[in-house]
């Protein structure tokens, strides 16, 4: 007996009772909660009443950017109520998820693929089927896949079609799956697609540390003989160095296009330009005759927690134009590619995902994973990659944070509190031994002239007892 079927039942035994028995029909309308039942009846009460609950306790934890603005606008909900699925869909149980370069210009409202908040970020992830809707076919509960979309990942949940879902090969592990397809589709299609990468050809590659960087680099190491070179801070050259990149450049002490002449006086064949504005213009001029710049983002533009007006002005301001008369007499080509803006491009995503896959498998490529950040912790995560500290990829996991990590959190808050209350101190005491050493040298400016004072008083005093004796002979 289904639960649909027991309110129908209830209402047939009211009905009787109150035929058989008229004079308790006060009584019966007074305490309608509690209506006499079968037996049959009361075995299809529990289904009734476990059934709603049981949809309603489901509870899943999920980010959601409440509006624009720092790290804190990211903030973690717990949402009510299983999500329902459509034909063609599947539900996940996440397991880890891709922090990005958009996330972060999502967050101060600078990436326009995301919707208006109250919004789940997040454009990849990775974990298990849970469910399965209608008509899907290729994938079965408990297969582990990795997941693009175009947002709403960043949770414990997620519902997708399945044809944003990917096997996951054997021995690889959440983390990596999860920093693959942003990523590693980004510098496919722009190396391969675009770019139609060749041996004994020269690129550069600006963040090489960051997850698309290190993605381009690794797949320039499947063409022969391909010259990279890299730009990162110093810190990062060792590590760079050793996956690939032949010559690192470091942008914040010397000039990249000045770097990229002494060895290639010619120029390049490719340059993969995300920073937009004026090192647009920097990496056209950079080309080689057929030579090609591939423009895939505007990171200019983020400046500090919350949007910076002047940083977007002045990028929009020194964005590059030029007119294909130019494109024709330099034998130049200038290409855009923007991965948000193919997700309806199943066929042409689901082709590049599975070359990179095989080249997983094949051992040519492997994800760096960074650093691994708990639900609770995003903010911390989305620092990290906004002030420039990581290398590799940035993952945020779903696990719940241990109760001693929580404790621990208000602790090193604590020891900031506490070591910027140290650092007040010591500069009150500093000024406090400044105005002390000034008074000191005051006083020692002061003390020649109190002894002038004193001398005179005493030379007055002579006078007055040379004048005494004059005084008494009168």
């Amino acid at each position: 007996m289904s639960g649909d079927d027991a309110p129908a039942q209830q209402q047939n035994a009211e009905e009787t009772k109150q035929d058989n028995k008229p004079s308790e029909e006060p009584k019966a309308e007074s305490k309608p909660e509690s209506p006499p039942v079968s037996s049959t009846d009361a075995a299809a009460t529990p289904a009734a009443t476990e059934k709603v609950p049981e949809e309603e306790q489901f509870t899943y934890r999920s980010l959601v950017l409440s509006g624009y603005g720092g790290y804190d606008k990211v903030k973690l909900q717990v949402k009510k109520g299983k999500p329902a699925l459509k034909a063609g869909e599947v539900m996940v149980r996440v397991k880890a998820c891709g922090l990005n370069f958009a996330d972060l210009l999502a967050r101060q409202g600078l990436y326009d693929r995301l919707p208006s908040p109250p919004v789940t970020p997040g454009m990849e992830c990775s974990g298990e089927i849970e469910a399965v809707g209608e008509e899907v076919t290729d994938r079965k509960v408990g297969d582990k896949v990795l997941v693009l979309n175009r947002c709403g990942l960043w949770q414990e949940v997620a519902v997708v079609p399945a044809t944003h879902t990917f096997l996951i090969p054997e021995g690889m592990t959440f983390e990596e799956a999860a920093a693959l397809p942003v990523n590693y589709i980004t510098a496919y299609m722009m190396l391969f697609d675009f770019g139609n990468l060749r041996p004994n050809q020269s690129i550069l590659i600006h963040s090489a540390a960051g997850g698309v960087g290190i993605a381009a680099t690794q797949l320039c190491q499947t063409v022969k003989d391909v010259t990279v070179f890299g730009t990162a801070s110093a810190s990062k050259h060792e590590t760079i160095s050793q996956g690939g990149v032949t010559h690192c450049i470091d942008y914040r002490t010397r000039d990249y296009v000045e770097e990229v002449r002494k060895i290639s006086p010619k120029g390049l064949d490719i340059v993969l330009d995300p920073l937009g504005g004026s090192d647009t213009h920097k990496a056209y001029n950079l080309l080689k005759p057929m030579g090609k710049l591939i423009t895939y983002g505007a990171a200019n533009m983020l400046a500090g927690q919350k949007k910076n007006l002047l940083a977007v002005a002045k990028t929009w301001y020194h964005q590059f134009s030029i007119h294909t008369l130019s494109l024709i007499q330099n034998n130049k080509s200038v290409c855009g590619f923007h991965l948000g803006y193919l997700d309806g491009e199943v066929e042409v995503i689901q082709q590049a995902m599975t070359t990179i896959l095989d080249l997983y498998r094949q051992g040519k490529i492997k994800p760096r994973i960074d650093s691994t950040y708990h639900l609770e912790q995003v903010g911390d995560a989305m620092r990290r990659m906004q002030e420039r500290n990581n290398i590799g990829k940035v993952i945020l996991i779903t696990e719940p944070m241990p109760e001693e990590e929580k404790k621990e959190e208000p602790k090193k808050e604590d020891k900031k509190e506490d070591k910027k209350k140290e650092d007040k101190k010591k500069d009150d005491k500093k000024k406090d031994d400044s105005k002390k050493e000034d008074k000191k040298e005051e006083k020692k400016k002061e003390e020649p002239k109190k002894e002038e004072k004193n001398e005179e008083k005493n030379e007055e005093k002579k006078e007055e007892k040379k004048e005494e004796p004059k005084k008494e002979e009168k």
